[in-house]
């Protein structure tokens, strides 16, 4: 659902990492990035909407009105929209090289 919405709204460079034996924080670690501020918080706006419809409880949401690194924390999913410059410096995927990059068109098929 979190992958569906970020695809909705043009997120670049979707990149979904399984964190399960690697970090207590969550499950999974969406990461992708918006072109703007103006589309990061689009992206964020979409996947707070989509989870809520869904019924999920979005346990924190940070950095929306600067947009240039959003988190959002849907339990055991965590998903971190960047401005696409901010990406590059934090360098999540790298940061967290030893997690298992999740087939993202597989997911995309099963929504």
């Amino acid at each position: 659902m979190a992958i569906a919405a970020l695809d909705d709204k043009k997120a670049m460079q979707i990149t979904a990492l399984d964190m399960r034996g690697i970090s207590p924080i969550a499950d999974y670690f969406i990461i992708c990035h918006g072109n703007s501020e103006k589309q990061v918080q689009a992206i964020a706006h979409e996947l707070k909407k989509v989870s809520q419809e869904a019924g999920l409880d979005i346990k924190r949401l940070e950095g929306y009105d600067v947009a240039r690194w959003v988190l959002i924390d849907i339990g055991d999913v965590v998903v971190h929209i960047f401005h696409k410059d901010e990406r590059l410096y934090y360098n999540l995927e790298k940061l967290w090289g030893d997690a298992a990059q999740v087939d993202l068109q597989e997911v995309l098929n099963e929504c």
